[in-house]
């Protein structure tokens, strides 16, 4: 058989990522010049290439057996009926409201990587999810070596259009359009890295990566993968040490995250930034009764992509989003955010992957100020971790045998007695 799942999906996954090296090359080229584009206004250069990469492993996934049978299963197709149900529901309401079909098909952009979700699923629930992982981990290091490069050399060189590092230069971006995407990315690398043993060098590259970006998401994440790496190498009764303090650890990283010494901007402050006086403003103007609140007030009105199609504020309701969790509550609603908090949460208590806490909590993070599920290669990489970590199952306990069992395995003599 020409297809391999262990050989050749690693290798595709890499593929996919490094079309982000080249997906925004002329808004890098720009930002080196020291020019920021115009939001909507830009060339979209070779960002075709991600999606032509992932109707490459769609159309893998078909060709493997192994693949497409695990796709096909009870569980998987249980799973794509409900949240089909639900988004259907969604898209006939967003069309009730007047909305034209272009505004709800932008709002499922959030799904244009659950392929990769299901694939990671199915490899993990093959046995080859911790294979697959190590050898695209492998891969990952180039990718992170070359972004690496280019961030020290733009720290150091760059104009500061997004701000000034603390090495003197602007921002690093890296291959992206912005230094939050990068440091998203970088953080993201860390995760990654987390999984597999013997990565700590690559962990801590893409720590000082997410650091360097200057993004506060990008910090506040890429911490975490630290301290869940600490927990892990401290004794069970000495854990608590760790735990107890969390909350005011937490609070200490993003006050440290907003001083403009880190984060190279002076707009820093969260509450000053504007984000916080945008969710107060979208349940003030657009949550008016309980439909608003339980379905949402259109879906599609908080995506990136009206915005660039149509222009701010063209609909009644549109917004930009920085967060997953407000653009959930526009375009589906409580119904909707509870749904996706449960299916995160289900997934620390199904799994049966050490690291299932870890996952779900960068997941849950990352979604806080940022809406990962659009930005690519982020969105890639969690939903491909996420599928793995979710079908990771656990091992069946070994069967042990008394005196009404009228079956025995034709080993038994030796398992019991140690005989042939």
């Amino acid at each position: 058989m020409w297809i391999r799942l262990e050989k050749d999906l690693p290798v595709l996954l890499i593929l996919l990522v490094g079309a982000s090296l080249v997906a925004s090359l002329p808004q890098v080229e720009s930002a080196w010049k020291g020019i920021k584009e115009v939001y909507g206004e830009q060339d979209f250069g070779l960002r075709i290439l991600r999606e032509a990469l992932l109707a490459v492993l769609i159309v893998y996934a078909f060709l493997e057996p192994r693949l497409r049978n695990g796709a096909m299963s009870s569980e998987v197709l249980a799973f794509l009926s409900i949240v089909g149900c639900y988004v259907l529901f969604e898209i006939g309401y967003a069309l009730y409201l007047d909305l034209p079909l272009v505004v709800p098909m932008a709002g499922l952009r959030i799904f244009e990587y659950l392929p990769l979700g299901l694939i990671g699923f199915v490899t993990s629930r093959l046995g080859a999810g911790p294979y697959v992982l190590t050898r695209f981990t492998q891969l990952l290091r180039y990718y992170v070596a070359l972004q690496a490069v280019l961030a020290i050399a733009q720290a150091l060189w760059a104009p500061p259009l997004f701000g000034v590092s603390f090495f003197g230069g602007g921002r690093p971006f890296g291959t992206f359009v912005s230094p939050n995407l990068f440091g998203a990315t970088m953080a993201t690398c860390a995760l990654v890295f987390a999984l597999v043993p013997g990565m700590r060098h690559w962990l801590g590259l893409s720590v000082f990566l997410a650091l360097l970006s200057g993004s506060r998401t990008a910090f506040i994440s890429s911490l975490l993968v630290v301290f869940f790496q600490v927990y892990a190498l401290l004794r069970p009764r000495d854990r608590w040490a760790l735990v107890m303090p969390a909350p005011i650890l937490a609070v200490a990283a993003l006050i440290l995250a907003s001083s403009p010494a880190l984060s190279g901007r002076d707009d820093a402050d969260p509450t000053q930034d504007g984000r916080i006086d945008l969710w107060r403003w979208v349940f003030s103007h657009y949550v008016h009764d309980g439909m608003d609140l339980l379905f949402g007030w259109g879906l599609g009105l908080s995506s990136n992509t009206i915005n660039i199609l149509f222009g701010a504020e063209h609909f009644p309701g549109q917004f930009d989003s920085d967060s997953l969790y407000l653009f959930l509550l526009n375009g589906y609603g409580l119904v909707g955010l509870l749904a996706y908090l449960t299916f995160l949460w289900l997934t620390t208590r199904l799994s049966a992957h050490p690291h299932k806490g870890l996952v779900a909590m960068f997941i849950f993070v990352a979604g806080l100020t940022f809406n990962m599920w659009e930005y690519f290669p982020q969105n890639a990489l969690l939903m491909f971790l996420w599928g793995m970590v979710l079908g990771c199952r656990h091992k069946p306990r070994e069967r042990i045998f008394s005196r009404q069992d009228t079956t025995l395995p034709k080993d038994v003599g030796q398992r019991v007695f140690g005989q042939g």
